[in-house]
């Protein structure tokens, strides 16, 4: 199982109450994951798909996304740009219903430092970066209020510390 996958197959496992979790097939889910500008369902409205995402009372209260290869602040940022400006997620397997974000949403970020060089200065600029989107995020007309930056390698990243997290996250 690749290691994108062993993130999925962790959560799946999770005994969440009264949530849905969505699951982009590279992480071992069966579909996609679109979110769009407005409920109209089209390409012009089509801002991303995220990779996973867990639906409380009918509504998107946390998104995460996994990186395992370009971790540049433009692809960090960017992904986060494009869900915070997200209002629906709409999908066949939802019979095409509109499904709004949460008055609260929490976006959470993955990095996977496998490829990172020994002394690599990108772990210290990643909790920088952390640390401004916090920062901004009140600021911002968005639904993404919380934000989370969790990075290792992959295989050996701390699912237990994800999980208890995102618990956390879906009792407020």
């Amino acid at each position: 199982m690749n290691s994108i996958k062993k993130i999925g197959e962790h959560l799946k496992s999770i005994n969440y109450k009264s949530v849905k979790l969505l699951i982009d097939p590279a992480c071992g889910g069966g579909q996609r994951i679109p979110l769009f500008f407005t409920d109209c369902k089209s390409s012009a409205t089509k801002l991303c798909d995220v990779d996973l995402m867990i639906l409380k009372n009918e509504r998107i209260k946390i998104i995460i996304e996994i990186e395992e290869s370009s971790k540049t602040p433009h692809q960090i940022l960017g992904k986060l740009m494009c869900s915070a400006l997200a209002k629906f997620y709409k999908h066949k397997e939802s019979n095409d219903k509109e499904i709004q974000m949460d008055d609260n949403v929490c976006f959470i970020q993955i990095l996977d430092t496998r490829e990172l060089k020994e002394k690599s200065k990108k772990i210290p600029q990643w909790k920088n970066i952390e640390l401004a989107i916090n920062e901004i995020l009140s600021t911002l007309k968005t639904n993404i209020k919380t934000y989370k930056l969790f990075y290792g390698k992959v295989d050996d990243i701390n699912l237990n510390e994800i999980s208890l997290f995102i618990k956390k996250e879906l009792e407020n």
